[in-house]
Formats: structure tokens, sequence, C-alpha cells
């Protein structure tokens, strides 16, 4: 098992159990993490919260159809998406891809065959990422040099941690979109501090000490009480290199 395939989330959404559970013990036995959901509510939900790497999406479920998951995930995310269905009918290829699919594979299939289309679609999504790569994250007067990993604002660095600085960088990964409390714990700290919120606000009151002009009345890190954190970009999203 090569342990760099547990960076890597994959979201499995079908309302067939038995289906579901196929995909998670191969996909768990070969490194990935596994999360599922058994219909579009639910997948859609999971997709919001949990921000998966990957996702394989049924076509055929019964409240909502793959193709609508998959036009509601677009308006809000590039995630890599596979389509998976019985069907193998050109039309339904062809819908899949129009709407925004990155592969498309037909059941039955074996465990190899899944696997493949799965390194090939997140090398694809990767090499992508690494050419459109940001040099640097502009958020109003906050500037976040990626290739120098440092911060500036209105033209003056700032010293930060290396716990502050990941932490900066990965609510700017997802400027204007609350972050659970959750996923920041984990994705900054590891699983298993994901229950430590304390932890993650005396983080938070560290940053705002350090970047924002008044921490008491916060406009650059804002909160959501019981829910998370959201980094605000008011004026520009991510920089090309």
């Amino acid at each position: 098992m090569n342990s760099d395939k547990t960076k890597y989330k994959i979201l499995a959404v079908d309302d067939e159990q038995r289906m579901v559970r196929f995909i998670q013990l191969n996909l768990e036995q070969d490194g990935f993490q596994v999360i599922t959901a058994y219909n579009g509510k639910d997948a859609l939900e999971q997709v919001r919260t949990q921000l998966p790497d990957l996702i394989l999406l049924d076509i055929m479920m019964p409240d909502i159809n793959g193709f609508e998951v998959l036009r509601k995930i677009r308006e809000v995310s590039n995630v890599p998406v596979i389509m998976l269905t019985a069907k193998g009918e050109e039309d339904d290829r062809i819908q899949g891809l129009e709407l925004g699919a990155d592969d498309y594979i037909t059941k039955p299939f074996s465990s190899k065959e899944l696997l493949a289309r799965i390194h090939a679609v997140l090398k694809r999504s990767q090499a992508a990422q690494t050419l459109s790569k940001p040099s640097k994250i502009v958020c109003g007067d906050i500037v976040i040099d990626l290739a120098r990993r440092r911060v500036i604002i209105a033209g003056r660095p700032i010293y930060l941690t290396p716990t502050e600085y990941k932490l900066l960088h990965e609510l700017a990964r997802h400027c204007n979109h609350v972050l659970l409390h959750e996923n920041l714990l984990a994705n900054v700290w590891g699983p298993e501090y994901r229950g430590d919120v304390d932890y993650l606000r005396s983080y938070i009151h560290y940053l705002r000490k350090k970047l924002e002009p008044d921490p008491t009345n916060p406009r650059f890190i804002i909160s959501q009480p019981g829910v998370g954190y959201m980094l605000v970009a008011p004026e520009n999203g991510p920089e090309g290199a």
C-alpha cells in the first residue's frame, strides 16, 4: 500500500449498499480514505462538509439522479467525478461528460478497472492543478506568497509559525467558503484532533492578532458560531503564476 494515497479522500455515491461496500473495501485496501453516501441529497452534503478529492457517482438514484447531482456539484466545485452506471448507452456517456464528468465506468466493473480509472483521473487532476497553481493569494491587504511561504500585509512581512501558516493556507485555499471546525482540525493538525475546537479557536486568535487591524472586530477571518471559519477575500481571488 502506498501511504501517499491516504491523503486522497474518495466519496462513493450509490443507492446499492453492496456496491458501496465493494468500492469501499477495495479502495481502503489500496490506501484511500473512503466516505459514502446512498442518495443524491447526502452526496451533496458530503461534498460540502467533507471536501472529497474525487467522487464516484452513480447515475440511477431514487431521489436526485446522478446527472442532477453532478450539475449541482459543478456549480460550486471542480472536484474530479467518475460516473457509475449500469447503462452503457452513448447518450448517457455524452450527457455526463457534457455536465463536467471526468470519466465514466459501466457496471459491472472489476476492482482493477475501478482503481485504474481513479489513479488516471487523479493523475490528470494533479497535473492540471500544478499547471494552474497560483503563485500567491490576495485577500484585501493580505498577500500569501505561496512560493516563499510568507505573508505580507500592506507591504509589511508578517511572521507566522508553521502551524499558523498552514491554518491560514487552508483557509485561503477555500476563500469565501466556510470550513467546518472538524475539517480544519483534521486537515491542519490531523484526524485525531477533529474534536479539539478550543485548540482551533486559540490558533484563530493568534492569527487574528497578527493579521487583523482590529482583532476584536475581524474583517478577514470570520467565524460562523458553532460551524466554522471563513477567510474573506473582498477584492481578489488567487493570482496566476
